[in-house]
């Protein structure tokens, strides 16, 4: 069976946005948006709107492995694990290092990548759209 395994990259730096963003404090841990809760809190409040989906994999980097355990344990949004890179080299290694992670606990999973500092609106048309695009078969 086919699960579905969000995943959500959260290493990044943040050193576009100063002085709002840090690097000791990047953007994905900032209420950018006045709600209340983080970009990275909004990233994981989106698995209301995904019935089914695995818990979260996210990865992040040893100096945010802190801040992502309290802000994740904030939303109480089940988590399946927390990776560091051992190293930062970007999306792809980090994408790599979740697809194991999965693997390991999933038979066939489905991997749904985000960026935990993206912004998504209407998060319920997100949910459908993930929705679609999960059941639907490939030609």
């Amino acid at each position: 069976m086919t699960t579905l395994v969000p995943v959500l990259l959260a290493g990044g730096s943040g050193t576009r946005l100063w002085p709002t963003s840090r690097k000791s404090y990047p953007k994905q841990f900032v209420d950018l948006t006045g709600s209340g809760t983080s970009l990275l809190q909004s990233s994981l409040k989106r698995s209301e709107f995904m019935p089914g989906a695995a818990p979260w994999i996210i990865v992040t980097n040893e100096d945010y492995r802190f801040l992502v355990a309290q802000q994740a344990s904030e939303t109480k949004t089940q988590i399946s694990s927390i990776l560091l890179e051992p190293v930062a080299r970007n999306t792809a290694p980090a994408i790599a290092l979740a697809a194991f992670e999965a693997l390991e606990n999933h038979r066939s999973p489905k991997l749904l990548v985000q960026a935990a500092d993206h912004y998504i609106q209407d998060i319920e048309v997100f949910g459908r759209v993930v929705h679609d695009a999960f059941d639907s078969e490939a030609p």
